[in-house]
């Protein structure tokens, strides 16, 4: 058995609802509902049925759904066209594709600071 969980995504379906914060190794899926923090080590993909009501930490993010909180993301952050975000974000990176909402400010990371 390996302990390199780097490759394992972690999951959360359509109809599931989550009250509580997240830690998570790795990358994760969200299609369900989370009312509460999630912090990743590697990339959040939000679905289009997926909604996050809390602040998000991590590395890589594709949001699809809809998040109602702070995102710091300390690489690249895409919001897709169906993305409703309310809150501020953090990145290094962002794209954003025409029809996508976002409420709130965004800060740009210095590439050449760590």
């Amino acid at each position: 058995m390996s302990d390199n969980n780097s490759s394992l995504i972690n999951t959360i379906t359509v109809g599931t609802v989550i009250k509580g914060d997240i830690q998570a190794n790795g990358d994760f899926r969200m299609d369900g509902t989370l009312e509460g923090n999630i912090t990743l080590t590697g990339k959040l993909v939000i679905g289009e049925h997926g909604h996050i009501y809390g602040n998000v930490v991590c590395q890589n993010a594709n949001v699809i759904g809809i998040i109602d909180g702070n995102l710091s993301v300390k690489e690249f952050l895409t919001l897709y066209s169906t993305a409703h975000v309310k809150g501020d974000i953090v990145a290094n990176k962002l794209a954003i594709e025409p029809g996508a909402y976002f409420s709130g400010t965004c800060h740009m990371l210095d590439e050449l600071s760590d």
